[in-house]
This record gives C-alpha cells, structure tokens and sequence, in this order.
C-alpha cells in the first residue's frame, strides 16, 4: 500500500538551538513560541471574534484525538473543541436507552432531520445496529449538528466524517449542510504509515487500576520493572493518585492491525480520493519522513524514540533510547516525528488557510 508523500516542511528555525522535552508541557509551550510564535498570535487574533470547521481525515490510530488536544493546549478550551461522531453515536445510544432521552432525540430529529427514511425508522436502524440496515448520512449530519449546538461559538475539528465513499460529497458541504456561521472550513489530511499504527497497537499497555495508557517501546513510565519468570520488563502506573500497578497488554494487541485491517484499506482508499478533490482547502500532515531528510530538516528531540531496558551488574534497570526507524508504506527507512511536530505543521499551514 503506497503512501501519499505529501510535502515535508522543515521545522528547524534559525538561532533556536535549545533542545526540548517535548513530554513536558512547560517546555511544550516554549518549544511553540519559539518555532510558531507568529503563526500562534495571528490565529489567536483570528478566534477571539471567529471560528473555523475542520474535518479530521486519517487512518484510524493516526493521531488526530491527540493532535487536537495539543491544539486545545495552545489555544485553550475555550476556543477549540472537537467533534468524535463514534463517540457521538454512543453517548447517544446510551442516552436514547431512557425514555427521557429517546423522547429528547426524537423530538429534535422531528424538527431538523430530512433523509431518505422516516424519523422513525432511522431510529430503529440506529438501535437495531445488528440487523444491518444501513443508517442514513442525513441522520449523523443530525447528530453532528445537535452536537454543535451545545457548544458555545468555538472551532471545531470533526473527526469520523466522511467514513465512507458516500459520505464525501456531504463533507464537502458539510459547512452549508450544519448552518454552522459562514466559517472557512478545510480538510486536515493525515498520513501515517501502518507500521507506526501496527507497532503502536502491539506495545500499548494499560493499568488495570486507572485504565491510563502507555507504550513499552514509545511512552514508558517513570518506573519501570522486571520479571524474573519470563525475563521481560514491564511498565509501572507511575499516575498521580493511581497507586501504582503492573501495566498490561489488552488480549487480542498481539496481532497489531490486523483486526482492523479493512477498516483501514477504507481509510486508504477514502484519503486517496479526497486528497485530489478542489474548492476546499487542505492541511497535509505527515507523521513519518525517511531517514536521509530527518537530520536535515529536524532536530533530533522531534523524532520519535524507541525506548529498550537492560540492567546493570547491580540490578538496576537502566532505560536507554534511540530514533525510531521504521518502514513507511514505500518500504523506505523512515522516522517517526513526534505529536508537537507534526502540531508544529498543523499550526504553520493552518495561519496560512486563514483569512487575514
């Protein structure tokens, strides 16, 4: 499966020579006004009087919940918010479990839903998911906009919309479609390669306690510990509050996309055709460039460490790092760039979309 090369834009800035602990949200807010600090105030300017709509476009496991929350921390709550229509459909189909909240759903659908099929059969075929009826655009685009109205006048980054091939035409209009002000809207189009998704899945662990989640290779603890019957080592829930605990694998991470493996040929095919579409503006972020261009056109604290574990002559556990290589969807020897960088490009290209 090819990827889709899109521009690679170097984030080295002249005189900042600094290194940064990207992990760190304090060095985090340096490290942005340092490399965007121009692009930072413009689109501050820009939201204390105006909004935009963006529609999130990658694989699944591609970032993007974690991106905007980068965006959320720059810019604040109060001026970005984010739509996730899977997790929309399932507060819902929690909410629609009372007759409180079924009446409330269908009362606003009454009001504002048109589609194909009636109110009414729209609902039976979003709670009889099983019986495979397909539920209508119309009826998200519904649900979308219910959402929107709760929030108070903030941009909005969309994330599960378009899904699907049918859905593209509605998302292209989606701005028009959801009566949401005259915003400019754009596509955020994010690409990744399926080792970095595969390896993310297979390393994941998560406490039993907390449910907080981290990765042995790429998000370790503090603490870390080893065990002296299957000579591995594992992480330690190092949480505030949390009590600490051993962090485990989910059953079924062993086989890495695999599980999820027609969800993304979708995802593939979906980017393909949107990335060529005109009359809307795009943002294009990439998470992994090769090798031979890292050292060039990034700093070695913005690429993605890989993180092994030996013990010394003592016991103690040493924690020791290196870049990351992987294969991209090329087969070519590439780095993995961490969140804030590819934040970095999503801040440089989103100050350039934006009216002056």
């Amino acid at each position: 499966m090819a990827g889709f090369n899109f521009p690679i834009e170097s984030t080295k800035v002249a005189g900042v020579t600094k290194s940064f602990d990207l992990a760190n949200p304090g060095q985090r807010k340096i490290y942005f006004h340092l490399k965007a600090g121009e692009e930072i105030k413009k689109i501050k300017t820009y939201l204390e009087t105006n909004t935009f709509v963006a529609l999130m476009i990658g694989k699944k496991g591609s970032g993007k919940g974690t991106y905007v929350g980068l965006m959320k921390e720059i810019f604040g709550d109060d001026k970005i918010a984010q739509i996730s229509v899977g997790d929309i459909t399932r507060v819902v189909f929690e909410e629609i479990k009372t007759k409180e909240g079924m009446d409330s759903l269908k009362n606003y659908l009454e009001k504002n839903y048109r589609g194909p099929i009636s109110v009414d059969e729209a609902l039976g075929a979003f709670v009889n998911k099983s019986q495979g009826r397909l539920l209508p655009t119309e009826f998200i685009l519904a649900l979308i906009t219910r959402e929107i109205e709760k929030l108070p006048k903030k941009a909005i980054f969309i994330d599960g919309f378009p899904r699907s091939m049918d859905q593209v035409s509605y998302s292209l209009y989606l701005r028009q479609i959801i009566n949401f002000r005259n915003d400019p809207d754009f596509l955020v189009m994010i690409d990744i390669p399926e080792a970095v998704i595969d390896a993310r899945i297979k390393t994941r662990v998560i406490c039993a306690k907390c449910q907080t989640s981290r990765n042995v290779s790429l998000l370790p603890t503090t603490k870390i510990g080893f065990d002296e019957k299957t000579k591995e080592y594992y992480l330690i829930c190092d949480k505030p509050g949390c009590g600490g605990g051993r962090m485990v694998r989910k059953e079924g991470d062993e086989q890495g996309i695999e599980p999820i493996r027609e969800r993304l040929d979708t995802d593939q095919q979906l980017m393909m055709f949107i990335k060529d579409l005109y009359g809307i503006g795009k943002i294009y972020l990439r998470n992994a460039v090769p090798m031979e261009k890292a050292k060039e056109l990034f700093d070695d604290y913005e690429i993605t460490s890989e993180f092994f574990y030996e013990r010394d002559s003592f016991g103690k556990i040493l924690v020791k790092s290196k870049a990351w290589v992987i294969k991209d969807d090329d087969g070519i020897n590439s780095i993995s760039l961490t969140a804030p960088v590819v934040v970095l490009s999503l801040i440089r290209q989103l100050s350039r979309l934006l009216p002056q």
